[in-house]
């Protein structure tokens, strides 16, 4: 076991240092096409999580910025306000709104659904950026580990929930979930909070982002006829505030070297503005292209048959 981890650790890290830094998004924006990002997009509602800071503030405002209605959706109600009022003076569109909401607990996710369904208004995107990684292991009020609830067992139950409203903008809404480049070092996994005597932060992280990709496969089998389009993506080693918290060292040793917020969300506002005919359903993005799910010699490829086995235990946490 030893020996596997170390090898999908050196793969992973020669492989990021060759695609996942600033220069590299450099080197890959060449290939971009500048008229992807020319669309407008008045008359659609955008629901963003995470969205007072990083990659989710960069999402709302690039989103904004071309006419959306954006929900932020953050946890802490006074940063979510300041992000607000930011990117209503940077874009002078007075259609953004905050709705406060902790995205790792299940019945505040069921509360801001319930009122926000009550809106009857159709969702054309929802970003699952909402994320974090947790060093040490803390358990949520409702019991559950605190980096699975938030970045799997949330984001799963906000967008079982959202569905309905996600298929009232049928056939053009999409669901696009951030997940990271972690994952490449972790197959999947049942073992959901991380039953281990010694915690790894790390490692789960690795592992929720994992679950999002497979989950994100399933829901475009499952939802194929709904018009609902679902994609995961990864925006590289971006310098955010979630970042420089969470890995000081890696931050420290990349400075200089990691992506800006903007162009870590780039290929989330990319996957939003595209015709759905030119996106792969279920697929996983990375600089506005698709990636491979899989590193060779990392012996992830077999576990994604596990998936369904997770949704059934998704399902009986968040009391669907």
């Amino acid at each position: 076991m030893f020996i596997i981890k170390t090898l999908r650790a050196s793969v992973f890290g020669l492989y990021g240092y060759m695609n996942f830094t600033k220069s590299a998004f450099s080197e890959h924006a060449k290939n971009f096409k500048p008229e992807d990002m020319q669309v407008q997009m008045e008359g659609k509602n955008c629901i963003v999580t995470g969205a007072n800071s990083g990659i989710g503030f960069a999402t709302a405002e690039g989103l904004a910025s071309r006419g959306a209605t954006v929900y932020m959706v953050c946890r802490n109600k006074e940063r979510g306000e300041a992000a607000l009022a930011k990117i209503h003076s940077n874009t002078g569109n007075k259609n953004v709104y905050l709705e406060v909401c902790d995205i790792s607990s299940v019945n505040d996710v069921k509360s801001f659904t319930s009122t926000f369904c009550s809106k009857d208004v159709p969702v054309h995107v929802l970003v699952n950026n909402a994320g974090l990684l947790e060093a040490n292991r803390v358990i949520t009020p409702e019991g559950y580990e605190l980096s699975f609830a938030t970045n799997v067992l949330g984001t799963y139950t906000l967008t079982e929930l959202m569905l309905p409203l996600l298929e009232k903008a049928a056939p053009d809404a999409r669901v696009i979930t951030v997940s990271s480049g972690g994952m490449y070092t972790s197959p999947l996994t049942t073992d959901l909070q991380f039953s281990g005597d010694t915690f790894d932060g790390v490692v789960q992280y690795a592992r929720n982002k994992r679950i999002q990709t497979a989950l994100t496969e399933k829901w475009a089998e499952k939802y194929k006829d709904k018009g609902v389009g679902f994609y995961s993506m990864h925006p590289g080693w971006a310098e955010t505030p979630g970042v420089a918290k969470s890995l000081p060292d890696f931050s420290k040793s990349f400075e200089g070297k990691l992506r800006s917020s903007e162009e870590g969300a780039d290929t989330v506002i990319w996957l939003a503005l595209q015709p759905k005919e030119k996106l792969v359903p279920g697929a996983f993005y990375f600089d506005r292209a698709e990636a491979p799910k899989h590193l060779p010699l990392t012996g992830t490829k077999n576990s994604h048959s596990a998936i369904d086995s997770i949704i059934e235990k998704l399902r009986s946490f968040a009391g669907l």
